[in-house]
């Protein structure tokens, strides 16, 4: 545990270095850092430093070595876990880090540490451009691409991990490296998929597209319909070609009553053809609602960020199958049956196409073959006094799930107590993502996504 005298020694330390105002203990510059997306994360760090530049992230690793002090990184501050947070630590805060250069012509963006989706997309709008982002605009981009990063344009040009060129990072000696496939091979491998557990990315490179078309939009189906919906579904996610992404689930309906909604992606650039295959959506049933036009990439994920804003309570269950087998069926109508709070959810995300066909050992990400990741959303009101009920909805969902699931799971929505699954999680790529870990972060002090426990992993 930190004591007092450790973190006055620590803060004084910071701030001979590192100028006045960016460390900082207590004020609204502290609780602003504080107020990550899960209000229900309480974590009060030691000491935050907001830094301005790579350096000064090297000076703040290194007093946290010399002091003993444990170290988070704040990006996005989207982990419903809280890992930006710790009680007693240091949080190195890169949430103003936020500049984005496009370069269209290469059809590439540099991004820094503390730039979320939104930004990216903001900034890439203007030129004809977007990238491979996750759902939620308020998700930090360095995190969501070195865990993974499942999104609407998954299928067509992989996961945001994919996407990735090279990256600025910090390293545990307070050193800066550029990682790609010249330059630190093996970080950029470990870097893409086993999350920021080898440094801070304080900058990244990532490759832009070009998509002229892009349609999308909601379905949503009345519960009475849900067994035959999911199974229509089923064959539709088989035979998804690359252009079409669909995320569907169950959500609260508009008058308490559950629904199964069905939100597509067509990003291909043939728009007839798109309508095609989203036209094939409205005939699994009657739909409530549809509506699919062309949009744009930071309306869609605006519209993620309204359902799912900052400072609700959240806890996250996850599991991925290889299929909508009629036993996942069953599950996701349990879970529209049981739900507790009226802004839990289920959401099924896809991978498919483009992110299926990269070989599994080039990347850290464990599990390219195609399959559903479900991902198992409690989300309640900070008043709600049924805080003990949600949660225990998403982890009987979940355990009811095991027995259809793949070993394993996605690190970016893993809890830290789901060790049976995190020991799986990165598959045949476990032991060659340890042995990184221990190249470049002998001392672990970096602990972002969940790693497997060596003892448990021989």
């Amino acid at each position: 545990m930190t004591t007092r005298q450790q973190l006055g020694r620590l803060t004084a330390a910071l701030r001979r270095t590192i100028p006045g105002g960016q460390v900082v203990t207590t004020g609204p510059d502290y609780d602003s850092v504080r107020n990550i997306w899960n209000g229900a994360v309480s974590a009060r760090p030691g000491v935050i430093v907001r830094c301005a530049d790579p350096a000064e992230v090297g000076t703040a690793v290194l007093a946290a070595r010399e002091f003993g002090v444990p170290l988070t990184v704040r990006g996005g501050g989207h982990d419903w876990a809280g890992r930006a947070l710790r009680d007693g630590g240091l949080t190195i805060d890169l949430s103003g880090l936020r500049r984005v250069k496009v370069d269209p012509v290469a059809k590439v963006a540099e991004v820094e540490g503390g730039t979320t989706a939104a930004d990216l997309v903001a900034a890439t709008e203007p030129f004809g451009l977007t990238a491979a982002t996750g759902a939620a605009g308020s998700v930090g981009m360095a995190g969501l691409t070195l865990g993974g990063g499942y999104g609407p344009l998954s299928g067509r040009f992989g996961l945001a991990l994919d996407n990735l060129l090279s990256a600025e990072v910090v390293l545990a000696d307070g050193s800066v490296v550029t990682a790609d496939t010249e330059r630190e091979p093996e970080l950029f491998w470990a870097l893409r998929g086993g999350g920021g557990n080898f440094g801070v990315v304080t900058s990244m490179r990532v490759r832009l597209h070009a998509v002229p078309t892009l349609l999308s939009g909601m379905v949503l189906f009345g519960w009475e319909q849900a067994r035959t919906v999911l199974a229509g579904l089923a064959d539709v996610l088989a035979g998804s070609p690359d252009e079409l992404t669909v995320q569907s689930g169950v959500l609260p309906g508009p008058e308490g009553k559950p629904v199964v909604f069905l939100s597509p992606t067509w990003s291909g650039d043939d728009s007839t053809a798109g309508e095609h295959a989203l036209a094939r959506l409205d005939t699994l049933g009657t739909p409530l609602v549809s509506q699919v036009a062309p949009t744009t990439v930071p309306a869609m994920l605006a519209a993620i960020d309204a359902r799912f804003p900052f400072g609700r309570h959240v806890e996250i269950r996850t599991r991925s199958v290889p299929s909508l087998t009629s036993g996942v069926r069953d599950m996701l109508i349990l879970a529209g049956s049981t739900l507790t709070s009226p802004h839990s959810a289920v959401s099924v995300h896809s991978l498919h196409g483009a992110a299926a066909q990269v070989p599994e050992r080039e990347t850290a990400f464990g599990n390219r073959d195609p399959h559903l990741m479900i991902e198992i959303i409690a989300q309640w009101e900070p008043g709600d006094t049924g805080a003990a009920e949600h949660r225990v909805w998403a982890g009987d969902l979940a355990d009811t799930l095991a027995p259809e699931a793949l070993p394993g799971g996605y690190p970016n929505l893993l809890g830290p107590d789901a060790v049976a699954q995190i020991a799986h999680a990165y598959g045949s790529n476990t032991e060659r993502l340890l042995a990184a870990k221990h190249r470049y972060d002998p001392y672990r002090i970096f602990n972002a996504t969940p790693l497997p426990n060596p003892s448990r992993t021989r």
